[in-house]
């Protein structure tokens, strides 16, 4: 068996993965495919990934070291405390702990293990539930949580908008990722550093510790999953 190797830990480096920069792995656990951003340990330690249950799959009852998100991309998630559609955000803190089912099947994005220490909230936010607010021409923004400077929010924008990132950031936090979700973006003026993600069509991730630095606008209507100030001390 080959020696497994920490997958894009150096989080001082920029990381652009986009469909097809790798292949979906079959998990040991239950039916369960993932395709995995990052990566510190085999089966443990801190993961962002995307994942997905195929109908009928259920994951073994686990216990979250130090917390786990979830945005429900497709189809219905579901665990003790209910079912989950499409654009659900939960966070379960650290010391929590289930054994999720997806009867029809789903697609999520995942973090596991990179709470803040004092970050105990539960939150179970179905989409009917979200805060949207126009925040710019063509853009709207939803707060989905946040805790000191770090900040997890959707954002919506019409095709041919740029996008203005949240004005709390302006002189605070750069660093952070985005998953796109729907639509396609692109580098409107990329420096020569990021010229290799000029491109960003549905499902790429983007992990920069100069994110805000990034000159994007969506080529069509387009969603994307927004963190900044996320990369401080992990």
């Amino acid at each position: 068996m080959a020696e497994f190797v920490p997958l894009n830990m150096a989080r001082q480096l920029s990381v652009c993965i986009r469909p097809g920069d790798q292949s979906w792995q079959a998990a040991p656990q239950a039916p369960i495919r993932r395709w995995p951003l990052e990566r510190e340990a085999p089966e443990s330690g801190q993961v962002t990934s995307l994942v997905e249950y195929l109908p009928g799959a259920r994951f073994p009852a686990h216990r979250h070291p130090q917390g786990e998100e979830i945005l429900v991309l497709a189809g219905v998630f579901s665990d003790d405390s209910g079912d989950y559609p499409a654009g659900s955000y939960l966070r379960s803190p650290a010391g929590s702990s289930h054994s999720p089912p997806s009867a029809a099947g789903c697609l999520l994005f995942v973090k596991l293990n990179q709470f803040a220490a004092d970050d105990s909230q539960t939150l179970r936010c179905g989409p009917e539930q979200l805060p949207w607010h126009f925040a710019a021409p063509g853009q709207r923004q939803c707060l989905l949580h946040r805790h000191h400077h770090e900040q997890t929010l959707l954002i919506e924008c019409a095709a041919g908008a740029e996008l203005v990132w949240p004005r709390s950031t302006a002189t605070q936090q750069h660093d952070g990722e985005l998953l796109v979700l729907q639509g396609w973006l692109r580098e409107q003026a990329p420096r020569e550093e990021s010229l290799e993600c000029q491109e960003l069509p549905c499902h790429s991730w983007l992990r920069d510790p100069r994110l805000c630095h990034h000159r994007l606008y969506a080529i069509e209507p387009s969603r994307l999953l927004l963190k900044l100030g996320t990369l401080r001390g992990l």
